[in-house]
């Protein structure tokens, strides 16, 4: 097979292009207060004759959401196909490794125990969350290296899992003990990117585009482990050095996602699954589609999460973990079916 079909075909770009741009600008005029699709596009290409309340439900409340979501979706995604890959395990996604519990865990110190940094309050709980992300990979890796000179798939997923409950253990202490902020720091562990700000929104640009960057390049390395890690080592794989590569990419995307929107689950798991469905499993076409199946997902669960009970919003953690776990066990049943 030529490299030009083994990777993305530039039409099956456009095609996911469009779909997540039609889903985004169905999500912009969704809500609480309907907004034609004519005024939405009038205020985001500028133009004058919209007025003043519905420019700013759109660009100061929607469009920040919107793009918060979708590119929180996508990098979730994209370190869960990622994860997957790597592991090699089907059941894999950036929290696997535990980081995802570690960023969790430096966000809520943050939000229990009002942590800011000078002159930048609105980056406390990302600046801890980012902290605590690497230092849950370092210490994950320390442990893993320290049983297993190799770092062995294995090894890793063991001690990332007995570290997501060790973390969750000290999450709950931490809320038990949160005083007057239990309500807000609960609330962030369900997950939820209402009231996203455009400075978060850029942050989460800059994270994605520059880990996507790495991780996209390693496609055919991550095809190269699927069978192996020997296997990756004959055909001339650094295997250490991809693994820190990915590794550290998903610590860093993970942590911006979990200080903005929480605790969102099952994106991570649910969409590789999707996305193999329709591009198959070759790495150089399924990291690129899980960016977009990503957001569109991501997309339309915030839509349902705060349209299904209008005026009351749902979280987005709660609308994501059962649409994951229905997801979950069509695939198992499938799976059962095939063997």
């Amino acid at each position: 097979m030529s490299p030009r079909r083994e990777t993305f075909a530039p039409l099956s770009y456009l095609v996911f292009l469009l779909i997540t741009l039609g889903v985004a600008l169905l999500c912009i005029c969704l809500g609480s207060v309907w907004v034609p699709p004519e005024q939405a596009l009038g205020a985001l290409v500028g133009n004058p004759g919209i007025e003043g309340t519905a420019r700013s439900i759109i660009m100061d409340l929607r469009v920040p959401r919107v793009l918060a979501v979708a590119l929180c979706g996508a990098g979730l995604s994209l370190c869960g196909a990622a994860m997957q890959g790597l592991l090699r395990n089907p059941l894999a996604d950036g929290s696997t490794l535990g980081v995802s519990s570690g960023a969790s865990l430096g966000a809520v110190l943050a939000l229990a125990f009002g942590f800011t940094l000078p002159g930048l309050p609105q980056l406390g709980v990302m600046g801890m969350a980012i902290v605590f992300a690497f230092l849950s990979l370092l210490l994950i890796l320390a442990l893993a290296w320290r049983l297993d000179a190799s770092l062995s798939t294995n090894t890793i997923i063991l001690i990332g899992v007995i570290y997501s409950m060790f973390i969750s253990a000290l999450m709950s202490l931490v809320i038990a003990f949160s005083g007057p902020r239990l309500h807000s720091v609960t609330f962030w562990t369900m997950g939820s990117l209402a009231g996203a700000q455009w400075n978060q929104v850029l942050a989460m640009a800059v994270a994605l585009a520059l880990c996507s960057l790495v991780l996209l390049r390693r496609g055919q390395e991550l095809n190269a482990f699927a069978v192996g890690e020997d296997n990756a080592r004959s055909v001339g794989v650094e295997v250490k050095r991809v693994k820190l590569e990915v590794l550290i990419a998903v610590s860093v995307l993970i942590g911006v996602c979990v200080s903005i929107g929480g605790t969102i689950g099952f994106v991570g798991l649910v969409t590789p699954h999707a996305a193999r469905l329709i591009v198959g499993p070759n790495h150089r076409r399924l990291l690129p589609a899980t960016l977009f199946l990503g957001a569109i997902f991501l997309m339309l669960a915030d839509l349902i999460a705060r349209t299904l009970l209008s005026p009351t919003e749902l979280p987005l953690g709660v609308v994501t973990s059962l649409i994951g776990a229905l997801c979950f066990v069509t695939l198992f049943a499938r799976t059962r079916r095939v063997k």
